[in-house]
């Protein structure tokens, strides 16, 4: 490999365009050195998702004076729409059909209007050699990394990131809620290798998980031999296999978790994780059980919630 300083420029990219007349972009950085892979970076695709933009400023500082073989592309904020309306997904007077932009890769410049903001994207992704998606989980999430199963390219980015678990899943569970369209499952589906890394909590910036943001993409450069130094050895991973049913309300109402679970914890089938009330009445609506045996990576805790939203994630043990 020949490395060399680090060339940095940005460009706009316009995406489309909103009813007013006034144009969409997205502020993409290069960081350019010899011969080499390309590896693209982005982070906010959901606009409350903070630690992922903070952790791409961060890196900004580390490789303007480094030295690297190949391409690092990054678009720190790709939900624009979002991220200046502070909310999770695109508020839905701008797309009313596809309001999360997660779920319409690899985009279609005919669509709707992100579909055709991830049309205009995907043209920065198509020719990487590497993607990584950088997300944050809700309140009560492990940090994880994502990838597919049997992806070894992509598990061997997963492992240099560095959290302390690793998510599995196939090409027919590819969202976080078991459907399609993710970023993750197309640029899979092209062949490219890629993680989605899930940093922390929503609408606050944490510190330590921005730390973490930035070291694992460091080293996961290493890997792809971008930068010079051997990837630094990290503690093993724990690998579980996201291919089950997720945890969901059968009734709406007022969900109550139990106080002695968490994250973390290992619970058998069957086993009950809490109870869904009728606030007003106070009548019980559903007792909520785990639907197997495994890992709890995410648990909705004293929440209001509707038929068929998501009370638990739980993964098994590869």
């Amino acid at each position: 490999m020949d490395y060399t300083a680090v060339t940095h420029t940005t460009t706009d990219r316009r995406l489309g365009r909103l009813p007013s007349g006034r144009d969409v972009s997205v502020t993409v950085h290069r960081y350019v050195g010899g011969p080499g892979p390309t590896v693209y970076i982005q982070a906010a695709q959901h606009g409350i998702e903070l630690n992922g933009p903070a952790a791409l400023r961060r890196l900004h500082d580390r490789l303007t004076d480094a030295a690297i073989a190949g391409t690092v592309r990054v678009v720190p904020v790709v939900n624009q729409l979002a991220f200046d309306h502070r909310s999770y997904m695109t508020p839905g007077e701008y797309d009313v059909m596809n309001p999360n932009l997660n779920r319409v890769w690899p985009g279609d410049e005919r669509g709707s209007l992100q579909e055709q903001f991830a049309a205009q994207l995907w043209e920065l992704v198509k020719d990487a050699d590497a993607a990584v998606d950088l997300h944050t989980g809700t309140a009560d999430m492990l940090e994880h990394v994502r990838c597919r199963v049997g992806d070894t390219d992509a598990e061997r980015l997963a492992e240099a990131f560095g959290t302390s678990y690793r998510l599995t899943d196939g090409p027919e569970n590819t969202g976080d809620d078991g459907s399609g369209g993710t970023f993750r499952a197309a640029a899979a589906e092209a062949g490219i290798p890629v993680i989605t890394a899930e940093l922390s909590n929503s609408r606050r910036i944490a510190q330590d998980a921005v730390a973490a943001g930035v070291d694992g993409i460091q080293n996961l450069l290493r890997e792809r031999a971008v930068l010079p130094e051997e990837p630094e050895s990290k503690a093993s991973q724990t690998v579980l296999r996201n291919d089950g049913e997720p945890v969901t309300a059968s009734e709406s109402g007022l969900f109550e978790c139990r106080s002695d679970i968490a994250v973390g914890d290992t619970v058998d089938a069957e086993e009950r994780l809490g109870t869904v009330y009728e606030p007003s009445s106070f009548e019980q609506q559903q007792v909520v059980s785990a639907t197997e045996r495994g890992v709890i990576f995410s648990l909705a805790r004293e929440s209001v919630v509707v038929k068929g939203e998501r009370l638990a994630g739980i993964a098994t043990p590869r």
